[in-house]
């Protein structure tokens, strides 16, 4: 709509001062005549707008002057509160930040959608971190969000899975992610995926680095997690299995279904793992092949029938 692309546009030059037609146009997803159809509305409107002409030109606001934020949608104002993560913006030391940017919005909006961000705010509460699992111990990770933001290398003493087990490297943290309650960093060389909770010791130190020019966060997280599960799923180890009505597994592709029965091929990282997963289904699985995981289900149930059989309640022997 017209409307909000207008306070869009105030928006864009009150945060980012001086831009092109071509710019805005680029931004908005529009056309540099409708750019132009914009600004001419803007200044009837009384908004003090200048357009300056040559290679460094471009329209700017009048320096000091802000808007209010009136052209806030009711939508636009419960999404904002709605995002407001004040458990993530904690573990990065910016609890008070995040509540104060919040009280001065919420000042400056209308009275109606005032009303709204307080309503949704206390209906609605974001909490990332899985059931039954201890919260990662991240000591470290203000520093690597400082580091972050500052452009500063980082010596660390990071534990990983294979060996050696704890090694030395030195950062250069383009980003951080919060992923199911789990904190990784971004950091060049590679660029490569650290896990937060695994910096064991940690050094900001004076020189500084550049990120690549066009680094994308969000797009190279989302190639990350790709590669990672091709990695992990892609040497084309499958299991058949027999899933209960009802009963569903992350990545199963149906060959039949029988009776309610759903026959479905998984794709597997090992035998340990698929065990693992399988276990928690109970009953509601059963492994048609290959062979060698069939027999591995088999042993771990009698096993587990051995120990609680032969058991009774409280220990006791």
């Amino acid at each position: 709509m017209k409307s909000s692309r207008l306070v869009a546009i105030l928006l864009l030059l009150q945060t980012r001062g001086r831009m092109t037609a071509a710019q805005l146009a680029a931004e908005l997803e529009v056309s540099a005549r409708t750019v132009y159809r914009d600004m001419e509305a803007l200044s009837a409107a009384g908004v003090p707008l200048y357009g300056d002409a040559g290679h460094a030109g471009g329209y700017r606001l009048l320096d000091g002057w802000r808007t209010r934020l009136t052209g806030l949608t009711t939508a636009e104002a419960e999404a904002l509160f709605l995002a407001g993560a004040p458990g993530p913006a904690a573990d990065l030391g910016l609890g008070p930040v995040l509540a104060a940017a919040q009280l001065k919005v919420r000042a400056a909006l209308p009275p109606e959608l005032r009303g709204h961000a307080d309503r949704i705010s206390g209906r609605f509460h974001l909490d990332a971190p899985g059931w039954y699992a201890d919260a990662d111990d991240t000591p470290y990770l203000p520093a690597v969000a400082e580091a972050v933001w500052n452009g500063r290398a980082l010596d660390v003493r990071y534990r990983r899975w294979r060996e050696p087990t704890e090694v030395r490297r030195r950062l250069e943290p383009y980003g951080l992610v919060l992923k199911a309650g789990r904190w990784y960093v971004v950091a060049a060389p590679g660029p490569r995926t650290y896990r937060v909770d695994q910096i064991l010791e940690l050094t900001v130190l004076e020189e500084e680095f550049s990120r690549p020019e066009g680094f994308d966060l969000a797009a190279h997280w989302t190639a990350y997690q790709r590669d990672f599960h091709a990695r992990l799923y892609g040497a084309g180890a499958e299991a058949l299995v027999r899933l209960a009505p009802g009963a569903t597994l992350p990545r199963a592709k149906t060959v039949e279904v029988t009776d309610g029965w759903t026959v479905a091929r998984v794709p597997v990282e090992s035998a340990d793992h698929a065990v693992a997963e399988f276990l928690c289904l109970g009953t509601d699985i059963e492994v048609l092949g290959p062979p060698e995981l069939r027999e591995r289900m088999a042993r771990t149930i009698a096993e587990l029938s051995e120990r609680y059989g032969n058991r009774r309640a409280g220990g006791a022997d």
